[in-house]
Parts: structure tokens; sequence; C-alpha cells
């Protein structure tokens, strides 16, 4: 029987760079490595390339007060399939959720569940800021205010805009 189950919460400032180093597996939390399946990162920003937790971390420090430093999607995987057809579904998930254009982090978790069966899922955290291709060199310029007017001296836009039901149901 497939299980299912997709949350979606909002990581406050502060907490970024915990939950990076959480669901990776990085640092204190390495110990958790018996359950990582897979874990990958993309379309981080030079400064932070090959550092997930660092991205994070600059997102906690200069995200504005109150804001959100992450979105993280939790969703059950099917047991059905075997680790390589998990990740694919996943990078499959990524592309067309995500594109290019927002910086992400994700693990594939397969812990026993009760029943004593695997139980995969994935966790994936991504920024809700987007790309928009102008090199922002340093971080505290990234995580800056958008400015309209000049958009190379803000922060990349956040997609948060307000959208109406309808933009959302076809979503």
């Amino acid at each position: 029987m497939a299980l299912s189950r997709l949350s979606v919460t909002v990581g406050q400032k502060g907490s970024g760079g915990g939950h990076a180093k959480y669901i990776l597996a990085f640092d204190q939390y390495a110990k958790k490595i018996q359950e990582l399946e897979a874990r990958d990162w993309g379309n981080l920003p030079e400064w932070a390339k090959d550092d997930p937790v660092k991205f994070f971390e600059m997102a906690d420090k200069f995200e504005r007060a109150n804001g959100t430093v992450y979105r993280d999607h939790l969703i059950s995987l099917p047991r059905e399939l075997d680790a390589e057809q998990r990740y694919k579904l996943v990078e499959d998930w990524i592309k067309q959720e995500l594109g290019d254009k927002h910086a992400y982090a994700f693990a594939i978790h397969n812990i026993k569940a009760k029943d004593g069966k695997e139980q995969p899922h994935l966790h994936l955290m991504f920024s809700e800021r987007i790309d928009d291709g102008l090199n922002r060199s340093d971080p505290q310029q990234y995580f800056k205010r958008y400015n309209a007017k000049n958009p190379e001296r803000g922060g990349c836009k956040k997609d948060t805009t307000a959208k109406t039901a309808e933009q959302r149901k076809n979503e």
C-alpha cells in the first residue's frame, strides 16, 4: 500500500543553517548518515557554490527581521521504487517546481516505518529568492531588499508576489 504525505513549512530567520545541517546530515547530525539515501543541492550563488549550509547561514544572517529564509517540502516517496528511481523522481520534481531560479538543498531519508518496511521521504528546502542572472557577489547584497528601479543595487526578488486563487489553482 502506498503511503503519502506532503507538508510545506516556512523557515524563519535563524533556522536555515541548522535545518540544512539536519536534513543533509552534516556536523552534529552526521550520525543520521545511516538513514541518508541521497543528498544534493543546486542553483547556489558563486559565493556558496559548493556549500548549501553557508547559503542558508547567510540567509539567517542577512534576511530581514521576521523574514522567510526558506520553504521546506517534506514528501513521502514510494517504497516501490529503488533508491535510483527515487533520486530521479526527486530530480524531476525539482526541475518542475524550482527550475534553475531558486537555490535549494535536498536529502532523501529512508528510515524504518512502524510496519518494519522502508519509509523513504524527501526533505527539500529552497530559497524564495529568484536568481535573475545579476552577479551579487556577496551574501549581504543577495539577501538585501529587492530594488525594482535598479535591480543591480538591491537583492534578489522574492517569489512571494500575491496571486489570485485562480492563479494558484492553475500553478
